[in-house]
C-alpha cells in the first residue's frame, strides 16, 4: 500500500474541507510549497496535490502554486483538479507532474479516460469521489448517477493502474 500525503489548494493556500463542503474550510498553511517540503522531509515518496479551485472551475487555477511545489521538492507529485483535456494532461506532465489524476471528465466521458490511459499509461490515475456509493462530480457538488464500483470496473477494463477512492462523508473529519 502507498500512502499519499495530500495538499489541497484553494485560493493559493493549503486547506482542508469538511466532507467536501466548500463552506467549511480550514486553512492549514498560507504556503503549500512549505507543506510539500515538510512532507518530503518526513519521508514521503509521493505528494498528492489537488487544485480545488480547478475542480470547481473545470480548468487549472493554482498553476503558480503547483509550479512552485514542483520546483521545491524532489519527490514525485501527482496532480488533480480541473484536468479535463488531453492537452491539459500533456501540459502538466511536461511541467514535471509525475502523474495526473482525472475525475469529472473521466467519469462523464469514459472515452476520454480510455484515450488518456492509452496515451499516458501509468501516468494517469482516476479519482472517484464517492458519497453513498455514488460518484460525485465537479468538486463533489453534482451526483453522476454512476455507482463507484461500476466505474472502477470500467476503468480496470481500460487498463487503469491506479484508482484513488475518497469517501466524501469521511474526508476532512
Amino acid at each position: 500500500m502507498v500512502i499519499f500525503p495530500a495538499i489541497d489548494i484553494r485560493g493559493g493556500r493549503c486547506v482542508r474541507l469538511l466532507q467536501g463542503r466548500f463552506d467549511v474550510e480550514t486553512v492549514y498553511a498560507e504556503d503549500p510549497s512549505e507543506v510539500a517540503r515538510r512532507w518530503e522531509r518526513a519521508g514521503a515518496k509521493w505528494i498528492h496535490v489537488v487544485d480545488l479551485d480547478g475542480a470547481l472551475r473545470g480548468s487549472s487555477v493554482n498553476e503558480g502554486v503547483v509550479r512552485r511545489i514542483l520546483e521545491e521538492v524532489r519527490v514525485d507529485v501527482q496532480l488533480g483538479g480541473g484536468i479535463r483535456s488531453m492537452e491539459a494532461i500533456e501540459r502538466w506532465l511536461s511541467l514535471g507532474v509525475k502523474r495526473v489524476v482525472l475525475g469529472t471528465a473521466a467519469v462523464k466521458d469514459p472515452g476520454f479516460l480510455r484515450d488518456a490511459i492509452r496515451e499516458f499509461g501509468e501516468r494517469v490515475a482516476l479519482s472517484l469521489d464517492v458519497k453513498g456509493g455514488e460518484v460525485m462530480l465537479e468538486g463533489w457538488r453534482k451526483p453522476s448517477g454512476i455507482k463507484a464500483l461500476q466505474m472502477a470496473a470500467r476503468a480496470k477494463e481500460m487498463g487503469l493502474s491506479l484508482l484513488i477512492y475518497t469517501d466524501i462523508l469521511k474526508d476532512g473529519t
